[in-house]
């Protein structure tokens, strides 16, 4: 017999409860009808930012912990994981992840045992894509030295203002590379230290291959290369150069962790099997590519050089899941004889940019359901835009959420005049949906700087404002004038100081001083 608190709801109550859930359920389905018309991307854009901020709470704790993790520590960490796990597949050869640690072990007893490196120190790393960059760039972060990653194309003037620059220690170059290097040889700073990874090398030049034949593989004390500040220099990598010289982008511990989480954010997991064929000096290719396999655990299959009648048979063979690309990459693999079987793979992600619209549906059609997952952003800045939900032709997604984490602003923008759409009181105006305008985004200053000491990445970091930067009739930075005018006290009216390492203070920056620097008589 049930008794009284078990009653079922009777008379004027029942009907008023049916209401109420009736009422309810209308009102969910008018919301969620109109979250889908109002705002179709409301929920991918919350699971996004929830990613966005899980990863930045990530790096908070180990701050907290004291706990600085870096590129590095990630991969040391899968080391001790999963030791067997294939980490690189090199032309058919597999390096696992205790390969791939022992190897670059041997690398840093190398220059630990034959040179006089040291923490902090710059080394310039010219080679191509194969295992042994990755090598050298591991072994010599094991000892806190400072990479400056050379693109393997570029020759002559170039190849010696990047390798100036840096100001490196010592430079590392592939056997392939190494007549490169011999074409500059006589003009290189005398106190560079060359080395190939050849074992018959020219007069000069160091047989890193030779020493790495009797180097112990034992680890690398934590010390080396622990991390006191995530804000401190990781990487130097040199920009294409399209608007004058290449220029180096000082890449800091913390933006390389921040990019090797690209991949995880777009969906990838430890169990992909991605395909990288764009260039590893890149920082496509090493830090969303190689840092990104990284943060997953993952394996990678690196291509020496992306080839488009090879790369489908190479999806297949190795069982890929993910591959990078740049918008030129997939137009090459469209105009590609057709044949049969070409949505028979396994490929379920594609990370890039630059693809157009008309190759981006062609491409699908073609090829089968693959997520396009574009994104934005550039080497030396500091913002980026990720397409999450695989619109055709966005780059990325611009919305309330993204602005609470990003201070930016897509304003009208007259492409042919090349400058801002100004309205009747002369101010911007922010670009509307699907409409075309350029970014506005607060910019580190150093990197607005940076093209007037180009031909210097690092001084004694001080650096010198002027009271007033020149700027074009479209506000424009008028780069190539900071960069004719160097630091001449000649040139410049400004006052000008530099850090005097024996006073241990800063100085008046006179032409006889001048001088005695462009002659290397006083180092910076």
């Amino acid at each position: 017999m049930a008794g009284p608190g078990s009653e079922l709801p009777s008379g004027p109550v029942a009907p008023m409860l049916l209401s109420w859930l009736t009422g309810l359920g209308a009102g969910m389905v008018f919301l969620s009808f109109m979250q889908k018309l109002l705002y179709p991307y409301f929920w991918d854009d919350f699971w996004y930012l929830l990613k966005v901020v899980h990863c930045g709470l990530r790096l908070e704790m180990y701050r907290l912990k004291g706990e600085l993790v870096t590129v590095l520590d990630k991969f040391l960490m899968h080391v001790r994981k999963q030791p067997q796990k294939p980490f690189i597949i090199y032309e058919g050869d597999i390096y696992t992840y205790q390969d791939v640690d022992k190897r670059s072990s041997r690398v840093a007893h190398v220059f630990l045992n034959h040179s006089t490196l040291k923490r902090g120190d710059t080394v310039a790393l010219l080679m191509s894509n194969e295992p042994d960059f990755i090598h050298v760039w591991f072994g010599l972060a094991k000892l806190g030295c400072v990479v400056a990653f050379l693109n393997s194309n570029i020759r002559y003037v170039s190849l010696l203002h990047c390798i100036r620059s840096c100001e490196p220690r010592a430079l590392v170059v592939g056997a392939d590379l190494l007549e490169t290097i011999e074409e500059i040889l006589p003009s290189l700073p005398a106190d560079i230290s060359v080395w190939a990874m050849k074992e018959s090398v020219p007069q000069g030049i160091i047989s890193l291959k030779e020493k790495l034949s009797t180097a112990s593989d034992s680890q690398v004390p934590h010390s080396h290369h622990a991390a006191s500040n995530l804000k401190t220099p990781y990487l130097y990598i040199f920009t294409s150069g399209t608007t004058g010289l290449p220029k180096a982008a000082v890449i800091c511990q913390l933006q390389a962790m921040k990019s090797s989480a690209g991949l995880w954010a777009f969906g990838c997991t430890s169990n992909d099997i991605i395909y990288i064929s764009l260039p590893l000096y890149h920082s496509a290719g090493s830090l969303l590519g190689i840092g990104g396999c990284i943060e997953l655990g993952a394996t990678c299959v690196l291509k020496k050089k992306f080839s488009a009648s090879q790369f489908w048979n190479d999806c297949k063979k190795y069982n890929v899941t993910v591959f990078q690309y740049i918008g030129e990459l997939c137009r090459y693999l469209c105009k590609q004889p057709k044949r049969e079987g070409e949505k028979d793979h396994r490929v379920r992600l594609a990370v890039g940019n630059g693809i157009r619209s008309d190759v981006w549906r062609e491409f699908l059609d073609r090829f089968g359901n693959i997520k396009m997952c574009e994104l934005y952003g550039a080497t030396e800045g500091n913002i980026c835009f990720m397409n999450h939900t695989g619109k055709i032709g966005s780059v990325g997604r611009a919305n309330f959420l993204h602005k609470l984490f990003f201070a930016f602003d897509l304003i009208k923008y007259d492409f042919q005049k090349d400058e801002p759409i100004r309205n009747e009181h002369s101010w911007c105006s922010r670009v509307k949906k699907d409409g075309k305008g350029k970014i506005l985004q607060p910019q580190r200053l150093p990197i607005l700087l940076e093209c007037w000491i180009s031909y210097r990445t690092q001084m004694s970091m001080v650096w010198l404002y002027q009271e007033k930067m020149e700027t074009t009739g479209t506000f424009k930075l008028q780069k190539f004038r900071l960069v004719e005018e160097g630091f001449s006290p000649l040139k410049i009216s400004d006052p000008l100081y530099f850090m005097d390492k024996l006073k241990k203070s800063y100085i008046p920056l006179t032409k006889e001083i001048y001088d005695q620097i462009v002659l290397g008589k006083i180092k910076l």
